[in-house]
């Protein structure tokens, strides 16, 4: 009789353990390495780890967003890191895509708040008199600027921003000057071995690749006139952004800039189960994606539920509704 009790209350126990009590092994596309999205790949695993021990998010680098839109929609990573601009370029079909991509389903929006940084080393700014994005132009510095690698849209945000400025890559060079396609990890090498004058790049505020130049070398932020900035805007989708005085040792005042946004999303083809139980973990573990960076502390539920430029995954709806989190269909 004990053995039957035993055996039934096993029984009772195993059928009242939670559904989801399993592994992951995911794969989670990002970008180059030592930039801001690796650390929101290592939220994420902190987060599925948290939530199904033994579960396992390998971070795969990419040439960024674009690249990640058409890796998830081949299948070939479960998960993807997309900015909303490049997220829209996609759905429209509009270069590079040769056609729409409308698998894209959103699991969580994770930061509004990536400015562009246009970091100049004091003496060449001293020397040219630069102050903003417009004195390159005014001046014709020559100077060495690094942007993002091809493909990355924080550097087709550079390229629009210095269009909108006036500056041809043939400007620099007929300047003396000239763009340098690096990754993110590259860039504050490039600046502290003063081969290059200048970086724009989005990162968040504080971004250590920005603390390591700001703690090695005296530098300067450059604004962006408000002229540019509505350019690049209406253009790109990006937003006004403020970094507030005193983020950097140098930086005395409030710059103003602009900033992109980004999500993490999934394939339309991505089981209602497994999207509900990936939304699950993120947002009941959101600490461990706060956590990543200073930056990542204005993190909110709220925030990661309202994403609009692609839809939730139904799993991901499910979630949010049964959370209170969902705004709109």
């Amino acid at each position: 009789m004990t053995r039957i009790i035993a055996t039934l209350l096993a029984f009772v126990l195993a059928a009242a353990a939670p559904a989801y009590a399993q592994t992951y092994n995911l794969t989670l596309s990002g970008a180059s390495p030592g930039g801001l999205w690796s650390l929101l790949g290592a939220g994420v695993d902190g987060a599925v780890r948290a939530a199904y021990p033994g579960s396992v998010v390998t971070y795969q680098t990419s040439g960024g967003g674009i690249a990640n839109i058409v890796i998830v929609d081949r299948g070939e990573a479960q998960m993807g890191l997309a900015h909303a601009q490049e997220l829209k370029m996609a759905l429209d079909g509009v270069e590079p895509f040769k056609a729409p991509v409308k698998s894209m389903r959103a699991i969580a929006y994770l930061y509004t708040w990536a400015p562009m940084h246009l970091i100049v080393t004091k003496d060449f700014a001293d020397k040219y008199g630069l102050k903003s994005l417009a004195d390159i132009k005014a001046k014709k510095a020559p100077a060495r600027i690094a942007i993002n690698k091809r493909g990355n849209i924080a550097g087709d945000v550079s390229v629009a921003m210095l269009e909108a400025a006036g500056i041809t890559e043939q400007d620099l060079e007929s300047w003396g000057g000239k763009l340098v396609y690096a990754a993110s990890g590259e860039q504050s090498d490039l600046l502290l071995n003063r081969r290059i004058d200048m970086v724009d790049n989005s990162l968040f505020v504080g971004h250590s690749s920005v603390r390591k130049i700001d703690e090695s070398l005296d530098v300067v932020m450059l604004s962006v006139p408000k002229d540019i900035a509505d350019a690049v805007n209406a253009k790109m989708s990006t937003e006004p952004f403020t970094i507030p005085a005193n983020s950097y040792k140098n930086q005395k005042e409030a710059v103003e800039t602009i900033t992109l946004s980004a999500g993490l999303v999934v394939n339309e083809n991505m089981s209602d189960d497994d999207a509900y139980t990936l939304t699950k973990a993120l947002y009941e573990n959101i600490d461990k994606i706060q956590a990543v960076h200073g930056s990542m502390k204005a993190l909110t539920k709220e925030l990661m539920a309202s994403m609009t430029v692609v839809p939730y995954h139904p799993g991901a709806v499910r979630y949010l509704k049964e959370a209170g989190l969902l705004k709109t269909n």
